[in-house]
């Protein structure tokens, strides 16, 4: 869908063309400079535009498939970027990563963009208010939409690294959760990282052709103004991946500490019932040694000696006592009472 179709003279705006081959004509014709701003463009708005700038065939195939990592390409004349801007959504506590081609030739400047953001609203705006920097050619729109790529960061890294403060809080508060979580933002710092460190690379190979490009002075220092805020921002997320990986070893710590403390109480549980079993077991064979005297000299069988002997019941009484005795101190000799 073709989002806005603009005309610029002398870094001015001239002309708003209702269609592009509008654009294509006073493109060729007055030798200005065009901006097309395409939102999720079907293949044949993506072909018109490529045969009339002579867009490579690959670069094409990429615009057209997206889903493609962040890059810089040069074919002949032409520069073809692929940004992945991000914006942090606060509803979710999430980061939503979006997917933008420019093109950029003698005269032209082509984004094709596959998200919501950046806001290419404001990037206009922007170059409109400042003639000096928009005369400046289709160089100076990738350098302000790489500029409000990068600016759309800042908020993402705020938002991770309050997440990130929330993790710390929920680490030690005994939260089951912060493991899932935690796998969570690492996954989005992982994604923040592929989107932002390409991007320094990118940078880098642009300021390495400032002088076969002869790219504009002023231009230069903004270009080289977004590299350093992006090395910034690159730290930063290679610092938060750092902190995730650190508080996921902590989590296993404690978990592992959890554990062993859950352990250690279920042992000490099993040894104090051993030794209530033991108590019991010792006073049950005490007295099981006079249950068992009694239970055979209760059997009154006519031949049993001992019935009719004088001494017979005392020495009955006296072996369970000295049997009673005997087991007692052989089980406090043994510690179990």
């Amino acid at each position: 869908m073709l989002i806005k179709n603009t005309i610029y003279q002398d870094g001015v705006r001239s002309e708003d063309p209702v269609n592009l081959e509008d654009t294509f004509e006073m493109v060729r014709d007055h030798k200005a400079m065009a901006w097309i701003g395409l939102y999720r463009p079907d293949e044949d708005e993506v072909r018109s535009i490529a045969h009339e700038f002579e867009l490579h065939e690959l670069a094409i195939e990429d615009a057209v498939a997206a889903h493609q990592r962040p890059k810089c390409e040069r074919y002949g004349s032409t520069l073809f970027t692929v940004l992945r801007p991000a914006r942090y959504l606060d509803e979710t506590e999430e980061v939503e990563f979006g997917e933008l081609h420019v093109f950029t030739g003698e005269n032209f400047a082509v984004t094709i963009r596959h998200a919501e953001t950046p806001d290419l609203g404001k990037v206009r705006e922007r170059l409109e208010s400042t003639p000096e920097l928009l005369r400046l050619g289709p160089e100076a729109v990738l350098y302000a939409i790489l500029d409000q790529v990068v600016d759309e960061y800042a908020p993402v890294v705020a938002g991770l690294e309050n997440d990130i403060d929330e993790i710390e809080d929920e680490l030690f508060g005994g939260d089951p959760e912060v493991a899932r979580r935690i796998y969570e933002l690492s996954r989005e710092v992982i994604e923040f990282q592929r989107a932002t460190h390409p991007l320094l690379e990118m940078l880098t190979d642009l300021e390495g052709g400032f002088d076969k490009y002869a790219v504009d002075l002023e231009l230069q220092r903004r270009l080289r103004d977004v590299r350093d805020h992006t090395l910034r921002i690159v730290e930063r997320a290679d610092g938060f991946r750092s902190i995730l990986q650190n508080a996921l070893a902590v989590h296993a710590t404690l978990v592992s500490q959890m554990q062993n403390e859950e352990m250690r109480t279920m042992t000490e549980a099993s040894l104090a019932q051993n030794e209530e079993v033991k108590k019991i077991s010792s006073w049950a064979a005490i007295l099981f040694a006079p249950t068992l005297i009694g239970a055979i000299y209760g059997m009154n069988f006519d031949h049993m000696p001992e019935l009719h002997w004088m001494f017979g019941y005392p020495m009955a009484i006296g072996l369970m006592v000295t049997m009673g005795v005997v087991l007692h101190r052989i089980f406090r000799h043994k510690h179990w009472l």
